[in-house]
């Protein structure tokens, strides 16, 4: 008797646990794509890149391998909208980026990971579907610079261009 109700209690809790694990591993691209459309909070929506854009990236890779890519370019371009209005969404929330980080640190994260992404992508890719990839790299690196300007607005390195022909005159 004393056996039966622990076994009960074991898969009680067990199916408490299986309740309370989160849902990402099970989510689709297009539910995660519904959540982040949804999801109206900058910095939520820019951690939902992370999931979204992983999954993202991995249909990429998997039509690639199919070698259907039109898929491919299809899902890197839906890839960079995402990323801008993650970027939109978080500009509009929290304008300072060196004083409210969260969301922005990971969001250029996940952009760098999506350039080395779509650079994998544009070697192994036919020339016919190169040139939108190549726009879509553009993007990406156009919006990695916008965040880093953001994230590091008085960055050493631009004030060290100006002074070294000053400091090499005699």
């Amino acid at each position: 008797m004393k056996a039966r109700g622990r076994s009960l209690g074991a898969v009680c809790g067990l199916l408490v646990f299986l309740a309370i694990l989160p849902p990402g591993a099970t989510e689709s691209l297009a539910d995660l794509q519904a959540r982040f459309n949804r999801e109206t909070n900058g910095v939520r929506k820019a951690k939902l890149i992370d999931k979204l854009g992983d999954a993202q990236l991995e249909e990429a890779r998997r039509a690639g391998k199919a070698g259907d890519y039109n898929t491919v370019g299809m899902t890197l371009e839906k890839y960079r909208d995402n990323v801008r209005a993650a970027i939109e969404a978080l500009k509009k929330q929290h304008p300072d980026a060196e004083k409210q980080s969260n969301g922005y640190r990971q969001l250029e994260m996940h952009v760098r990971k999506g350039i080395r992404e779509v650079d994998e992508t544009l070697l192994v890719s036919p020339e016919t579907y190169k040139p939108p990839l190549q726009i879509v790299r553009q993007d990406l690196i156009g919006m990695d610079e916008e965040l880093l300007k953001m994230l590091f607005p008085h960055r050493p390195a631009e004030q060290h261009r100006a002074s070294p022909s000053a400091e090499k005159q005699p």
